[in-house]
């Protein structure tokens, strides 16, 4: 018997197949495990021992120098216990199946459990773990030699046969596999179609720029674009006529490639979209315009309205003019992107036009009739007597259109820039001077 000593009270708990696993133990150490009677650790007190009837441990290091180094962690980080036993997981009761079930029932079993737990079916938290947990144990149990060894061992005899813990098939291609020609998810609303059904195309984007009173009054514009569009050679299939497509012999029809690889914290798997076959899984002798892809570029003009109120940012969806689908899918659609160049006298706010105009101190004193331009043309504008500087006008309605809304508009603003002279002449002087004394004498009198 080996015994192990750890912080930590043993208590027994018979019927499970245990785990150990070595938490800060020097690099290239390895430990295992594998007993029909486990003592489980509870943290609370110390100087007890974990304790099995069958155990053995295993390291590439002298067992002085794993617990020195062990205990060099613990007195540093002040930790607990330095080992963890973990359970591993029973396959027949994650399928809610008894040990001696037939194959049969086992993949019943597994067809039932993994509709209920897919992913595109069922969105609650963990569900996917658990659909990856039932695909793993279908996995196993379904597979006589994988079965017998479990039976016997456990996942430790599993991994005595190269099969590590991560050393399972995609869960969603095992699914996909089991389910073929039964519908699948597709009478579920699943959302795992064929490899092979058709993609829509990508979107394609336009920048159109727009002079200011287009853009404020909108325009029609012809413009030119460069797509993809489907090959007429091949009729968008990407094959050379006359030849038939065959299985991939890269990804042998899957569609997919899956890469491992073996690191000291485990085994790890890679699945990546086969780069021969695109994921289609099929292969075919390519054709000769189109090189395969079943589409070519092309340019072409197109007529595009712009409506009334765009301004820079503002985007124009144009529908079904993006780029051919692939296996005959709907076209993506064009985005057109707005830039407004700018006016040099009027300046636009949102909806409103701002504009600044200059009169003289005579004029804002008496008032006067002046006109100023206005994206309509020229308008004329009253300035009212006594108009004092920084004083803002509303032209109501001579401001831009709303935007899906062209008969209502908003404003100009007109802000009022008083000039007063910096040389006047000598009767323009004796004026002023006049002027100042009679006001100063109408003051006088007021005071009384």
């Amino acid at each position: 018997m080996a015994i192990v000593p750890v912080r930590a009270t043993s208590v027994p708990k018979l019927g499970v197949q245990h785990k150990m696993i070595i938490r800060n133990a020097p690099p290239g150490a390895k430990a295992y495990c594998s007993t029909k009677m486990v003592m489980v650790p509870q943290i609370g007190t110390s100087s007890n021992y974990l304790a099995s009837s069958c155990a053995s441990f295993i390291a590439q290091v002298s067992t002085s120098a794993l617990f020195n180094y062990g205990s060099r962690l613990n007195s540093r980080r002040n930790r607990g216990a330095r080992f963890v036993v973990r359970a591993d997981a029973d396959f027949y009761s994650v399928l809610g199946v008894s040990r001696n079930a037939s194959k049969s029932e086992i993949k019943s079993a597994y067809r039932k459990l993994a509709r209920s737990y897919h992913p595109d079916v069922n969105k609650e938290p963990g569900a996917e773990q658990k659909f990856k947990e039932i695909s793993n144990a279908y996995e196993v149990l379904s597979d006589d030699e994988k079965r017998s060894l479990y039976d016997k061992y456990g996942e430790a005899g599993l991994k005595g046969a190269g099969m590590g813990t991560g050393d399972f098939s995609n869960p969603f291609d095992l699914f996909e596999t089991l389910f073929e020609g039964m519908g699948g998810m597709g009478a579920m609303g699943g959302a795992r179609a064929a490899r092979n059904r058709p993609m829509q195309g990508d979107d394609e984007s336009y920048n159109l720029v727009l002079n200011f009173k287009d853009a404020i009054f909108g325009v029609e514009k012809e413009i030119e674009i460069t797509r993809l569009e489907n090959c007429g050679t091949c009729d968008g299939s990407g094959a050379k006529p006359g030849t038939k497509p065959s299985k991939c012999s890269t990804c042998g029809g899957q569609g997919q490639v899956i890469s491992s690889a073996r690191t000291p914290l485990g085994v790890f798997q890679q699945v990546m979209t086969c780069s021969t076959c695109g994921g289609t899984g099929e292969f075919s002798t390519p054709c000769n315009t189109c090189g395969g892809d079943g589409r070519v570029r092309k340019t072409k003009r197109i007529s595009l309205k712009v409506p009334a109120g765009v301004d820079s940012g503002s985007r124009l969806r144009v529908r079904s003019e993006g780029n051919a689908g692939r296996r005959g899918g709907p076209p993506g659609d064009l985005y057109v992107f707005i830039e407004v160049l700018s006016d040099p006298v009027l300046n636009r706010d949102g909806t409103n036009i701002l504009y600044t105009c200059k009169v003289s101190y005579i004029d804002a004193i008496l008032g006067t009739t002046m006109k100023v331009p206005t994206v309509d043309g020229m308008v004329d504008l009253k300035i009212p007597a006594g108009t004092q500087p920084g004083t803002t006008l509303v032209m109501a309605k001579k401001g831009v259109p709303y935007l899906g809304k062209p008969n209502t508009r908003g404003d100009q603003l007109v802000r009022v820039q008083v000039e007063i002279p910096k040389r006047l002449s000598n009767e323009e002087k004796k004026l002023i001077e006049e002027l100042a004394n009679l006001n100063n004498a109408k003051t006088a009198n007021s005071r009384r």
